[in-house]
């Protein structure tokens, strides 16, 4: 997975780059995990890191198992952009 980082205890994924740390937020329900929020700093905008963010993410799930239920905009449009991980989607 990289340098994203899976942290149970906060419900979420994290990148950290250049001292700012951008995240995915989600829930965990059996083998479904829900995608809720994106979140890219200010200092780190404009320099794909969503996009970054995102493939780890869905790499992560797929290494887990598990299917994906993209709740947030971003998340939901990069996995509709991105064919090759449909079959993760709940």
């Amino acid at each position: 997975m990289s340098d994203i980082k899976d942290n149970p205890a906060l419900h979420r994924y994290e990148l950290d780059l250049d001292g700012a740390t951008a995240i995915v937020t989600y829930k965990l329900a059996g083998n479904v995990i829900t995608l809720v929020h994106t979140e890219v700093p200010k200092a780190l905008e404009g320099r794909g890191i969503g996009s970054r963010l995102a493939k780890g993410v869905f790499d992560d799930i797929r290494a887990r198992g598990l299917k994906a239920k993209p709740l947030c905009p971003f998340l939901r449009s990069w996995l509709e952009r991105h064919p090759d991980y449909a079959d993760l989607a709940a």
